[in-house]
């Protein structure tokens, strides 16, 4: 090879490792090697424009001394992994949101304070074939990553407004009465007691005849707050449908909910609400029955809490009926 040639043949050479040195430098992904020990051998300006550390901070530096955040096991056990099998390795935010915190900037994103990453971890074997340094190749996807958040926030949303009363904010009729039939397989598998309740407003007609739809909706209101204030966070409590409401109590017999009805029962006599400069005042009565009746069904379960709600209607309302356990 001529001179000439051989000088062309280097220039070429410097030319390209140039040119593939500004290519690590301006990739839009963070490009980490570490050594054996975890020293930072390489660090691209993509790390150093997240980080605000340049690469002379950093190089020769133990990776877990510069970023605590880092959990030094998980991270040592996935290295070395992919150094034991010389194979690529990968970890995605929902594993784990960052590898590095770093803020995050972007204004598309900006519901996030700091940046969402997916990182590789790439074996770099020597000329020698030994695999000590590893290549880190840290992906920005806080965009993607927010807005499957986001959407999985707005189905959450959804699902709890399928099952959710738009007026009272109690379970809707559907998904209680899904969760009472789910209650009545418990049962039958377990004979584990629960008891139904159900009440109702004592003339709420003449509450809307009176005074308005408006202010019978604020009754509802009031008594469905009332219940929620008197439940247990174990039960289960819903509208059933206009004035009439549900409460499914776990593990609890007709005795103990007789004391959770009586409660409820005081409360809701001790309520006013105002309307127009108006007081309105109303009871409600309310039928309990225990799920030892071996019903065949849990319509029939609420069959039994029904009749004895009505059995309180005759009894001059404002009062509560358990029904004949036979």
């Amino acid at each position: 090879m001529s001179v000439e040639e051989s000088n062309s043949s280097l220039n070429s050479e410097v030319s390209e490792f140039h040119w593939l040195l500004e290519m690590v430098q301006s990739i839009d992904a963070g490009l980490v090697v570490l050594d054996g020990e975890y020293r930072v051998k390489l660090w691209n300006g993509f790390m150093e424009n997240h980080s605000a550390m340049m690469p002379s901070q950093v190089r020769g530096q133990v990776l877990f001394d510069l970023f605590e955040e880092i959990p030094v096991d998980w991270f040592k056990r996935k290295v070395e992994t992919v150094r034991k099998l010389r194979s690529q390795a990968f970890t995605t935010w929902e594993q784990r949101p960052y590898i590095f915190r770093f803020p995050n900037f972007r204004p598309l994103t900006g519901l996030s304070p700091y940046m969402y990453q997916n990182m590789t971890i790439i074996p770099l074997t020597a000329v020698h074939g030994a695999t000590d340094d590893i290549c880190l190749i840290v992906y920005d996807v806080t965009a993607v990553a927010t807005n499957k958040i986001r959407l999985g926030e707005v189905n959450d949303e959804l699902a709890k407004l399928s099952r959710t009363d738009a007026l009272t904010g109690l379970f809707n009729r559907g998904y209680w009465e899904e969760q009472l039939k789910c209650e009545f397989n418990r049962y039958n598998r377990t004979d584990l007691t629960s008891t139904l309740v159900m009440f109702d407003i004592d003339h709420f007609k003449k509450v809307n005849d009176t005074f308005g739809h408006h202010a019978g909706d604020e009754v509802i209101r009031a008594v469905s707050e009332c219940l929620q204030k008197t439940a247990r966070t174990t039960d289960i409590v819903g509208r059933y449908g206009g004035e009439e409401f549900g409460a499914i109590l776990i593990n609890t017999d007709a005795a103990q909910a007789r004391y959770f009805a009586e409660r409820l029962r005081k409360r809701i006599e001790q309520l006013e609400v105002m309307q127009g400069g108006s007081s309105i005042r109303f009871t409600i009565s309310l039928g309990i029955a225990e799920s030892i009746q071996r019903f065949e069904c849990h319509e029939h379960w609420i069959q039994a809490a029904d009749k004895a709600l009505y059995q309180s209607k005759s009894n001059g309302r404002n009062c509560t009926t358990v029904a004949d356990s036979k």
